[in-house]
């Protein structure tokens, strides 16, 4: 199933700052969110990466200025979702899109259990029929895949193969430097990486 919610709140593997610019903690932000939408789970591997993603500010920059280079307050999100949230003080998706408080069916509907992320999904659209259709399709692509074509099934759920060597950025400083070595550029060089996800 491409749609699984993660099992637990979102800890913070990476703790870079001291960029001029937030768009320089790209990079770190696509390994933190697995190459993926924090809202939707729409995965790098699906599309053209150039202009799908976004860095979004969990406290829109309208809200709160002094967090527009706080790398906690970024998180990686497809233009869609960014654009449907906008300015709006939405509640935490890392904390309330979890594996059972949301649940995907295999028709492409999403479920809320609980108040907040019945009102994230609501905020950002995330039941439209546009999200139903495009969870549905992956959902059916994906199952094909895997019962007919392993090879097709492995590109469609792998990571990246550009995947960012932290290592080789600099910062001006890393509050969570151990993060480096569980990066997934790191964790594929020794051979830790899975190969789909």
């Amino acid at each position: 199933m491409p749609f699984v919610y993660p099992d637990s709140a979102h800890v913070r593997l990476h703790g870079p700052y001291g960029y001029s610019d937030y768009q320089r903690f790209r990079p770190w932000l696509r390994d933190e969110f697995r190459f993926r939408c924090v809202y939707c789970l729409k995965r790098e591997q699906w599309g053209l990466v150039r202009r799908q993603y976004d860095l979004d500010h969990f406290l829109p920059q309208a809200h709160s200025p002094a967090g527009v280079l706080d790398y906690d307050n970024l998180l990686y999100a497809c233009s869609a979702c960014n654009s449907a949230k906008g300015k709006e003080i939405v509640p935490n998706a890392c904390e309330c899109m979890l594996h059972g408080q949301v649940f995907v069916n295999e028709d492409g509907t999403i479920e809320g259990r609980t108040t907040n992320s019945r009102r994230l999904i609501r905020m950002l659209g995330l039941d439209d029929a546009e999200y139903r259709e495009f969870r549905r399709m992956w959902i059916d692509v994906v199952a094909l895949a895997r019962g007919r074509d392993p090879d097709l099934f492995q590109r469609l759920m792998k990571y990246p193969d550009n995947l960012p060597n932290l290592a080789t950025l600099r910062p001006v400083g890393n509050s969570r430097p151990q993060g480096v070595r569980q990066s997934c550029y790191a964790r594929r060089q020794r051979g830790q990486l899975p190969e789909t996800y």
